[in-house]
């Protein structure tokens, strides 16, 4: 049965990439949310470090997901996103939501 999934990506920006980094992401965002199935697609900045940000994504399903990856968008992301940030990314599946 499909379920909702969730991606989430920390960004910390490499040293003097952080308004480029954030300019790709935000330049992303009108496209990632008028994909069929993107349910959120959200920015978000650390309190702590102004370099480093948070993709905070929701797809309606893996076919989703799978579509967003296809995008011309997201290719172009990660075309670059290795030079301007270290990356952590995670796929989850629901546990418990609300």
């Amino acid at each position: 049965m499909p379920h909702p999934v969730k991606i989430m990506a920390i960004l910390a920006a490499r040293p003097g990439k952080a308004e480029e980094l954030e300019a790709l992401l935000s330049g992303m965002a009108p496209a990632c949310r008028s994909e069929p199935g993107n349910l959120r697609w959200d920015i978000w900045r650390d309190q702590a470090d102004a370099t480093r940000f948070a993709l905070d994504e929701l797809y309606q399903d893996n076919e989703a997901v799978a579509a967003h990856r296809q995008t011309p968008h997201f290719k172009a992301y990660l075309a670059k996103i290795n030079d301007l940030a270290e990356r952590t990314v995670l796929v989850l599946d629901p546990a418990d939501i609300g």
